[in-house]
């Protein structure tokens, strides 16, 4: 049998995907974070599926859980918030069910930092104002950056910084990227993206701290630093430019 990681999108229900939503109703059993992963979401299930909240798991209690799924014939639906391919703890579940001998499929989703572009409405990479986007964390006491990782290394770059799983250390980050960015330069914090209590802060880099905390956003949100975010003045692309060649087949 299968496990299958899926990316259970931002937030909103209908925003996961059809495949992923397919391949929850095929799943007997499911294991999904129940502090983030909306419980809409479990409807997809089928009626006698057996589910299990991962919250308060550890990793070696999660593996046993998908490893005894797949001794007892059942695919497994393994559901992450936003997408696997980011921030999602993924990497070291595949890790062990390599060495257990268990295989396992991805079914992507949508990505929080999708879901907080959309919310502001906005492209992140406009024409000649920016083609770039890091998505990035601060260091923790949990989690340490890899050298060369770190925001003022990155700020140099003067790229779009997309920072996960940092609203509680906003002061930190606008102090290490004003010195590259500058007091002026627009900055976004989305916290619940696509849900009912969506948050949306505006404003420019030296300003946004005080807006988050004024807030009270302190987790589950998304920071965005650059000047894509407020750009209006620039070229269109070439992509439906009028001077482009178009062959017709």
């Amino acid at each position: 049998m299968t496990v299958y990681f899926i990316g259970a999108g931002p937030g909103a229900a209908d925003l996961i995907t059809v495949r992923g939503a397919r391949t929850l109703g095929a799943c007997r059993v499911c294991l999904y974070a129940g502090s983030l992963v909306p419980r809409e979401l479990l409807a997809e299930c089928p009626p006698d599926a057996r589910l299990v909240d991962t919250a308060q798991l550890t990793l070696d209690e999660i593996t046993a859980e998908l490893v005894r799924a797949h001794e007892e014939g059942h695919d497994v639906a393994r559901l992450h918030s936003g997408d696997p391919s980011v921030f999602s703890a993924v990497a070291e579940q595949m890790r062990r069910l390599d060495a257990a001998g268990v295989p396992y499929e991805v079914v992507p989703g949508v990505p929080a930092f999708a879901a907080a572009a959309a919310a502001l409405k906005r492209e992140l990479t406009v024409p000649t104002v920016g083609q770039t986007v890091i998505l990035t964390r601060v260091a923790q006491r949990a989690t340490a950056m890899p050298d060369g990782e770190d925001l003022a290394t990155l700020g140099r770059s003067g790229a779009l910084i997309v920072l996960h799983l940092a609203a509680g250390y906003v002061d930190r980050v606008v102090d290490e990227l004003l010195p590259h960015y500058g007091a002026d330069c627009p900055a976004a914090v989305v916290a619940y993206a696509s849900r009912p209590d969506e948050v949306i802060i505006r404003g420019t880099l030296d300003e946004i701290a005080g807006k988050t905390k004024e807030a009270g956003v302190l987790r589950t949100a998304v920071i965005m630093v650059g000047r894509t975010l407020a750009a209006r003045e620039f070229r269109d692309s070439h992509l439906y430019s009028a001077e482009r060649e178009r062959h017709v087949c």
